[in-house]
């Protein structure tokens, strides 16, 4: 007689939205706070896994400060199972064509993520690489400018 098949999960299945953040990022709440705020990393990603259970979703949040690094994370994330991509490039926003092209080149929606405003900061930051493929942006609203991106993806 054929086995039974697994019996359905009772949990549905959720949204996975991945979270990429670049260089520096990992010294959020230490590094510039009057710029940047106390918050860290670890505190958006709780922020973002409480928001994302109200909204049916589920987050995996990763940092690198290695530019190559997150071209491979954008380059399989639809292989992986996510639905969007939320990206603070650091400093990468500004000088990464091979991040622009990297967005350009996958089919999931990115949501550009800031936690300053960058257009009222010194002038090399009003360019943004990753805003010309982007499909939205938010930014200047600190920590929570990870959570309304994350409301932005849901809506997707």
């Amino acid at each position: 007689m054929p086995a039974s098949p697994p019996p359905a999960s009772s949990e549905p299945s959720r949204r996975r939205i991945l979270v990429l953040n670049g260089p520096n990022l990992n010294l959020l709440g230490q590094r510039e706070p009057d710029v940047y705020g106390h918050a860290t990393l670890a505190d958006i990603g709780a922020l973002l896994e409480a928001r994302a259970s109200e909204l049916g979703l589920q987050v995996e949040c990763r940092q690198s400060n290695h530019e190559g690094v997150l071209l491979d994370w954008l380059q399989r994330a639809e292989a992986e199972g996510f639905a969007a991509v939320l990206l603070n490039a650091g400093a990468y926003t500004h000088t990464s064509i091979a991040l622009l092209d990297a967005i350009r080149a996958i089919a999931l929606p990115v949501i550009e993520v800031h936690l300053s405003d960058p257009a009222k900061r010194e002038e090399f930051r009003h360019l943004s690489y990753v805003g010309m493929a982007a499909v939205d942006t938010v930014q200047g609203l600190g920590a929570q400018s990870y959570v309304v991106a994350l409301e932005r993806a849901a809506a997707l």
